[in-house]
């Protein structure tokens, strides 16, 4: 094959047209990467073979591929997972990817291990998420137990304990229509779900408190929709399933009869 003519791609000055003449007179026209060009110094009136051409085709392959994974890295650090995966939707072959890989491994634009102690770092420092959330999270983007595990020591007991403290802070704002009983298991299965582990809830629950007007306040909340429920029932009736209705709630027996007093008296 012999090179009849070489143009930059207007719309990528990055690449460029190489115009092929096979010995057969068919013309081909191909677009190769300005790396590729220099590195087999491709100039008019030049022969290859097409074995050559080949060569070259993969490796123009391979730096699209690598650039395409530069441009995906330039946002933010990736796992090595990520970038296969975007590489992967993006049609590259599975040969191209792990060459790919090994040179940006290579050049340490990947590295699994720093990339999960910032990902810790960084979701410590500006989330609200538990241990496990974090842990989960990592997992999904290929890295490996061992590797995690270091990175997570980052996120100490002490600090677990901080930011699940801060998620009662947050609930006790947002409510005060609950009980004791009832704010304590909302809170643990709230932490639950937020990827914090047993013992760290545990410590937290002990910490829970709730004032006498804050009780109180519940109370009526609660105790004033069950009256209106069981208002039409006779006053033994009415009383037994006010408090059996309160008492699911996590009042105190003491804190109920007293609001049934009250009501009396109303």
């Amino acid at each position: 094959m012999r090179i009849e003519k070489i143009e930059v791609d207007k719309k990528n000055a990055e690449r460029f047209y190489v115009h092929l003449v096979k010995e057969d007179g068919e013309k081909q026209l191909v677009s190769v990467d300005q790396d590729v060009l220099i590195e087999y110094r491709l100039k008019k009136g030049m022969t290859i073979t097409e074995k050559q051409w080949m060569e070259m085709i993969k490796k123009d392959d391979e730096t699209q591929a690598y650039k395409m994974a530069l441009r995906f890295l330039a946002y933010r650090m990736r796992s090595k997972q990520e970038v296969m995966d975007h590489l992967e939707k993006k049609g590259v072959d599975h040969g191209t990817i792990e060459r790919v890989m090994g040179k940006l491994q290579n050049e340490r634009y990947i590295d699994d291990e720093q990339f999960a102690h910032a990902y810790v770092q960084t979701q410590v420092n500006t989330t609200m998420k538990g241990p496990y959330v974090i842990y989960k999270e990592l997992i999904d983007k290929g890295i490996c137990e061992d590797t995690i595990a270091k990175a997570m020591e980052r996120y100490t007991e002490e600090m677990q304990q901080d930011k699940a403290m801060k998620w009662v802070e947050k609930v006790n704002k947002q409510s005060k229509k609950r009980s004791y009983q009832e704010q304590k298991a909302y809170i643990a299965q709230l932490l639950h779900m937020k990827g914090f582990p047993a013992h760290i809830i545990e410590r937290v629950k002990q910490q829970i408190t709730l004032n006498d007007e804050e009780q109180w306040e519940a109370l009526v909340y609660h105790g004033e929709k069950a009256h209106r429920r069981y208002e039409t029932y006779d006053r033994y009736t009415y009383e037994q399933k006010m408090k059996q209705a309160l008492y699911r709630k996590g009042f105190p027996i003491s804190l109920i009869e007293k609001f049934l007093e009250k009501k009396k008296e109303d």
